[in-house]
């Protein structure tokens, strides 16, 4: 008996159906020599702290670092995954082959490998490696089965991605919460999720530090075009005038007319970031809901395999285009110059040496049918590109003319596009306001060099702007780019191997940052909350910060993918970083007051006004706030706070480390600046209890002393 395991029940139905194991079993098929059986996701993770040595179950400086002498697996503590492990385990122990049918990447291939070692599997294991779920792709791969042993390095880079981010992850949070967090909430601190919080961090300080200038601009209108006075911007408004008042005084000449046919490329084909990046700008969907989507519309066999990240096709696929658009019925209008044509081959599409594990997203012919509008936009994106690639490029003319007016000189530039090539796939796509407003689309008059005229200046005010804030689209890319500012294309491609996180967890990363309130969403635009940018300027360490430096861990782990890099070598250095970073914050650093993150004080409705009550008895409401002097202080659903909150800023928590303060101890802590001794306090994430007090600074944080 042959045990299929798959990494999800739909796809384990998907390859029953084509093996002929028509039986339905309680957790997997049978029939035909196959038992098709499957996991939902990761049964196994590395053992926990404590799983090594009782020391490590409680977080404390003196028992860090926390460097097992050798990892270990264990089973997630879940009932359903219990159940489907040990019917794993039964079947792989009375059968005579393993086929390994977990989704073709390196985190599938982590999740199967760590379920067969758990399952002490001693029979030999194959691998099933296939881009898409159709029923031909499936056959196609068990016609093609390889040796399990073939797979060792990207098993190997994906244990060294977990042990590293194990290693960094454990150490670093329990370092700064227990050093740092004053009884607060845990500092999470990880690999990839700090350097890409940094990045935000980091905008947002140069956004808040911008202060706007106002400048000047010479322009003039010559025979209905615009050209701009090439000096630099005037920072004074008197100047502009002069320069205006010179600008009247004499007529405006053309120096220059040039006209070049130029092309542009075909847009490239989606890699998953380039595509979440599209969805975000598009439709406005997260990173995560895109990978959402193109992942059930992979798991309906209407798109190939999409945690990719190359934008390349293997040179086996180019003979299946035809077929593929062929399939393609919804898109036929498009489709039909291409038909009946050869596919050209350029080595922009197909390249082998671009291509690894799996090719870029395309569809597979499949028609869609019962698909939801959201993933109706998802297809239609993938499908138009796919098109859009075969078409011939676009031709246009770009003009420059230049020209002055006396001593000064002016410019304009225009694009006139002559043969829409693959425009005409979007064709039928509002065209955005920018690119409207674009003054390089703009269709030029034809000048002649030495010709003389009336003209209008004008002058333009305008103001210097800040920095954009990230959106999903523009963090995606700097992740891709280790927070590097890439537009081209090839030079992005060629840098990939240095992004921080991998094309499939990126999407993660950013809603884990979001469930730890470091940051919010405000529109499209990511911005940090005060909780993020204080644990960034918490953590001194500028190598956990540094996307650069997570781009290199990345790149070693692509090198050990491909057999260029040994994993204990990435483990040495990645424990000697954490030895280093704990000796550095124990020994060498300085007190530093954290701040707790805030929370909106809600206003309670109004109410009956109450007995005033005797004297010796003051109420929170009647006094006022400790920083501002002159607001009172109110009640919301969790704190008490200034009732000129938005402003003032100054609050506290009803509840600090699990103990709900007592009206008369909140006004000790506002009117003496602290508590008496409290006893029962937990510092998380320890369960131990232990007395101390709170105290407010002289900026009004909240401190705990023991």
């Amino acid at each position: 008996m042959i045990v299929c395991i798959a990494e999800k029940p739909s796809v384990a139905k998907d390859i029953a159906e084509v093996l002929g194991a028509k039986q339905r079993m309680d957790g997997y098929y049978e029939g035909n020599g196959y038992q098709v059986t499957w996991t939902f996701g990761h049964f196994c993770t590395l053992k926990e702290p404590h799983d090594y040595d009782m020391k490590w179950k409680y977080w404390r400086l003196e028992e860090l670092p926390v460097i097992p002498a050798n990892f270990g697996i264990k089973l997630i503590d879940n009932d359903g995954v219990r159940k489907q492990f040990t019917l794993i385990e039964k079947l792989v122990q009375n059968c005579t082959e393993v086929i390994n049918c977990g989704d073709a990447g390196q985190e599938g291939e982590l999740i199967q490998r760590w379920v067969l070692l758990k399952a002490k599997c001693k029979v030999p294991i194959k691998r099933l490696w296939i881009s898409s779920l159709t029923e031909e792709a499936i056959r196609e791969g068990f016609q093609k089965l390889k040796p399990s042993s073939d797979y060792d390095r990207l098993y190997s880079a994906g244990s060294a991605r977990a042990i590293g981010d194990w290693l960094l992850g454990i150490n670093a949070t329990r370092l700064f919460t227990v050093k740092f967090g004053r009884g607060q909430s845990t500092f999470s601190i990880g690999r990839v999720q700090t350097p890409t919080l940094a990045m935000i961090v980091n905008r947002q300080k140069e956004i808040d530090a911008f202060r706007s200038d106002e400048y000047w601009e010479l322009k003039t209108i010559y025979r209905d075009t615009e050209f701009l006075c090439q000096i630099d911007r005037l920072y004074s408004e008197e100047k502009a005038k002069k320069g205006l008042d010179y600008l009247k005084q004499h007529e405006f000449e053309i120096t220059s007319f040039e006209q070049k046919e130029g092309k542009e490329g075909n847009p490239r084909l989606y890699d998953l970031t380039s595509l979440q990046v599209d969805a975000n700008r598009k439709y406005a969907y997260t990173a995560d809901e895109t990978l959402k989507l193109i992942q059930n519309l992979y798991e309906k066999k209407l798109t190939t395999y999409p945690r990719v990240d190359t934008t390349y096709l293997s040179e086996d696929i180019h003979p299946k285009i035809p077929g593929i658009l062929n399939g393609m019925k919804y898109y036929s209008r498009l489709i039909a110059p291409l038909l009946g044509k050869p596919i050209p081959k350029s080595k922009t599409v197909f390249d082998d040496k671009k291509v690894t594990d799996h090719h870029a997203i395309i569809p597979t012919g499949v028609v869609p049918s019962g698909i939801t509008p959201a993933e109706q936009h998802i297809y239609d994106l993938v499908s138009k590109r796919f098109i859009a690639v075969f078409y011939p490029e676009c031709k246009v003319s770009n003009t420059t003319v230049l020209g002055k007016v006396e001593k000064l000189e002016f410019k304009a530039t225009g694009k006139q596009i002559i043969d829409p090539g693959w425009r005409l796939v979007y064709a039928d796509e509002t065209i955005s306001k920018e690119a409207k407003e674009n003054p390089e689309e703009r269709l030029m008059p034809v000048f002649t060099e030495g010709e003389k005229g009336p003209h209008a200046p004008i002058i333009h005010q305008g103001k210097t702007s800040p920095p954009k804030y990230y959106t999903e689209a523009t963090l995606l890319r700097a992740m891709e780019t280790a927070g590097r500012n890439v537009d081209d294309e090839e030079l992005r491609e060629l840098m990939k191997d240095q992004g921080i996180g991998r094309p499939s967890t990126r999407a993660n990363i950013i809603e884990t940052l979001f469930r730890r309130k470091y940051i919010e969403r405000k529109r499209k635009n990511l911005v940090a909350t005060p909780t993020g940018m204080g644990l960034i300027d918490t953590i001194q360490n500028e190598l956990l910060k540094s996307a650069e430096l997570t781009g290199d861990w990345e790149r070693k782990l692509r090198l050990i993918e491909k057999g260029e890099y040994e994993p204990d070598v990435f483990k040495k250095e990645l424990i000697q970083m954490v030895v280093d970073l704990t000796n550095e914050v124990i020994f060498n650093s300085h007190h530093r007051t954290i701040q707790i993150a805030p929370t909106v004080v809600e206003k309670s409705p109004p109410k009956p006004r109450a007995p005033r009550k005797p004297k010796e008895e003051i109420r929170l409401e009647e006094m006022n706030c400790p920083k501002c002097k002159t607001a009172k202080l109110m009640k919301g659903k969790a704190a008490v706070g200034c009732s000129n909150y938005a402003n003032c800023g100054f609050k506290i928590p009803f509840e600090l480390m699990g103990k709900t303060l007592t009206e008369a101890q909140l006004i000790d802590l506002v009117t003496k600046g602290k508590t008496g001794v409290l006893k029962g306090l937990i510092v998380p994430p320890s369960t131990e209890k232990v007395n101390g007090k709170f105290t407010l600074n002289s900026i009004f944080n909240i401190e705990f002393t023991t």
